[in-house]
C-alpha cells in the first residue's frame, strides 16, 4: 500500500449539508479533490466516509496529514 500524497497544502473550505454522506479522499491522487474519484484503487487505499451532522461550512484537509480526518487541523503549515 501507498501513502498518501499532499493534494495542496491549505484546506478545502467546503459546504455540507445535513444528512448527507461525502467520501474524502485519502489518498492525494483524486482529480475531484476533495472528494474521491476512485484513484486509490490503485494504490490500496480508502477513501474517508463522513455524514454531515449539520449543514454547514467545513475545512477538509488537502495536504493528507491532519490528525483530525477528514478536517483540517493546521498541520499544512508544518509541512
Amino acid at each position: 500500500m501507498s501513502e498518501a500524497i499532499p493534494a495542496q497544502k491549505a484546506p478545502y473550505p467546503v459546504d455540507v449539508e445535513a444528512g448527507q454522506k461525502y467520501a474524502w479522499c485519502a489518498c492525494g491522487r483524486s482529480s475531484t479533490q476533495p472528494y474521491c474519484d476512485g484513484a486509490h484503487k490503485a494504490v490500496g487505499m480508502r477513501p474517508t466516509v463522513f455524514t454531515a451532522d449539520e449543514s454547514k461550512k467545513v475545512f477538509l484537509c488537502g495536504c493528507k496529514a491532519t490528525g483530525n480526518v477528514p478536517f483540517c487541523d493546521g498541520k499544512h503549515k508544518s509541512l
